[in-house]
């Protein structure tokens, strides 16, 4: 088999892998804009199209599973008040939420919203460390995956 004629990479998880890129993105304009979710998804569906023809390149986003970016966006907006909560429990006093890039904040949030869902959690934190490599060169990543490991840890163990 040549390289032309190998099977693509499993679509569904890059679309997913996709719509969480765009949701840290939407995440961190509603942050920074002070616009609502309802209106960043919508500027986002309208201004960044979701095609399998967008390119990245362009400032587009390419085959991303709208639900998924959806129920992120919204259910971060929502919750974020309790999202907050859980990861100012687990950050040093020494770096509290915002201190925390705001890109990096948004990433947690999204990250935080989706473990205990029916994804299994080690899917998450797999994706949420790929996002995080994909915007940090530094330590970012590594302060992701403890973060979320012990989110995770503590929501099986019943202490979130």
């Amino acid at each position: 088999m040549t390289v032309t004629d190998a099977p693509a990479a499993n679509p569904t998880r890059r679309s997913r892998t996709i719509a969480r890129v765009a949701a840290v993105q939407a995440l961190f304009q509603c942050e920074q804009s002070g616009d609502t979710a309802e209106t960043v998804i919508s500027q986002f569906i309208r201004h960044r199209r979701i095609s399998s023809t967008a390119s990245f390149d362009d400032g587009h986003i390419p085959d991303a599973d709208l639900k998924l970016f959806q129920e992120i966006v919204l259910g971060v907006t929502r919750r974020q008040d309790d999202i907050d909560a859980k990861l100012s429990d687990v950050l040093s006093e020494q770096w509290p939420l915002p201190r925390l890039d705001p890109v990096l904040r948004a990433l947690l949030r999204a990250a935080v919203f989706e473990i205990g869902t029916d994804t299994p959690d080690r899917i998450i934190i797999n994706e949420y460390l790929d996002v995080a490599h994909g915007f940090f060169s530094g330590d970012e990543p590594k302060m992701v995956n403890g973060i979320l490991d012990t989110l995770s840890r503590r929501a099986n163990d019943g202490n979130v």
